[in-house]
C-alpha cells in the first residue's frame, strides 16, 4: 500500500459538500447537522447576500417559483423560503466546532461573512475558509482578518505562469490555500504547494478510491457529497484517534 505523504494539517479536513447532500436536502440545517453527526470535520456551502445585507447559504443564489426566478440579492431575508438558512442560523444550530468552507459568490459578501462569524461565533474564524475563483479578489479580505483562511478555487490549466510561480504569488499575497479539482492533483503538486506552506484542498471526490488517493498524497482537505464514504476513507487512511 502506498505510504501516506504528510499534510500540513494534521488531521486533514473532511468537508461535507453542501452538507450531507447525498443523504438530506442540500444546504439546509438538517443536511449540515446530519453531516456533523456522520463525522464530517468540515461543512461547505455557497454564501450570498440578501437585499437587506444578510449572509445566507444556497447553491444557485436564485429562488425559483412556478412563474419566475428571482436572485437572492433582490429579496429580503424575511421573504426567502424557510429552508434557506442564514450563516448566523447555521452557527446557532451547529455551533463552531468544525471547519467551514464558503464559496463567496460576490465580493461584497466577504466582509459580511467575516463580520457575521465574528459576532455569532468568533472562535470559528481560524477555521473559516473563504473561497473565490481568483486570488486577486481575496486580497482585500486579508486586511479584515489575520485568522480567516483565504482560498483560491481554480483549475491547474489556468496557471498561465506555472504552479511554482502561482504558489509563490499566493504566499507573497497572504492567500493561504489552493483548491483544485481532484483530477488536477498529484503527490508532487501537493508537495510543491506545501513547500511554500500553502494548504491544498481537493473537490468533487465522490468515490472511496478517489478519497483514499487524495488522503495518501497529503491533501489537507477534501470535499464530498457522500459523507459516509468520505468518513470511511478518512478513518481508513488517517485513523480514528482524531474522533476521541
Amino acid at each position: 500500500m502506498q505510504q501516506r505523504l504528510p499534510s500540513l494539517l494534521d488531521p486533514p479536513i473532511a468537508f461535507a459538500h453542501r452538507g450531507a447532500r447525498a443523504h438530506a436536502p442540500e444546504n439546509t440545517i438538517e443536511s449540515f447537522s446530519l453531516a456533523l453527526r456522520l463525522g464530517a470535520t468540515g461543512l461547505e456551502s455557497d454564501v450570498w447576500l440578501t437585499a437587506d445585507g444578510v449572509a445566507v447559504l444556497d447553491h444557485d443564489g436564485v429562488v425559483k417559483s412556478r412563474l419566475r426566478s428571482r436572485p437572492i440579492a433582490d429579496i429580503n431575508r424575511a421573504d426567502l423560503p424557510a429552508h434557506i438558512p442564514s450563516l448566523a442560523e447555521l452557527i446557532d444550530a451547529c455551533g463552531t466546532g468544525y471547519h467551514l468552507s464558503l464559496d463567496v459568490k460576490n465580493e461584497a459578501a466577504g466582509p459580511t461573512v467575516i463580520a457575521t462569524v465574528r459576532e455569532a461565533g468568533a472562535d470559528l474564524l481560524p477555521r473559516l475558509w473563504l473561497c473565490q475563483t481568483t486570488w486577486q479578489s481575496l486580497v482585500p479580505l486579508r486586511r479584515l482578518s489575520d485568522d480567516v483562511k483565504l482560498v483560491e478555487s481554480t483549475r491547474l490549466a489556468r496557471f498561465k505562469e506555472g504552479p511554482e510561480r502561482r504558489a509563490a504569488t499566493l504566499a507573497s499575497e497572504g492567500i493561504d490555500c489552493i483548491n483544485l479539482h481532484h483530477t488536477d492533483w498529484t503527490g508532487g503538486l501537493v508537495a510543491l504547494f506545501h513547500r511554500f506552506e500553502r494548504y491544498t484542498l481537493s473537490w468533487d471526490l465522490q468515490h472511496l478510491d478517489l478519497l483514499r488517493t487524495a488522503f495518501r498524497m497529503g491533501i489537507d482537505g477534501v470535499f464530498s457529497d457522500w459523507t459516509d464514504r468520505m468518513m470511511d476513507a478518512y478513518v481508513g487512511e488517517i485513523g480514528g484517534g482524531w474522533l476521541a
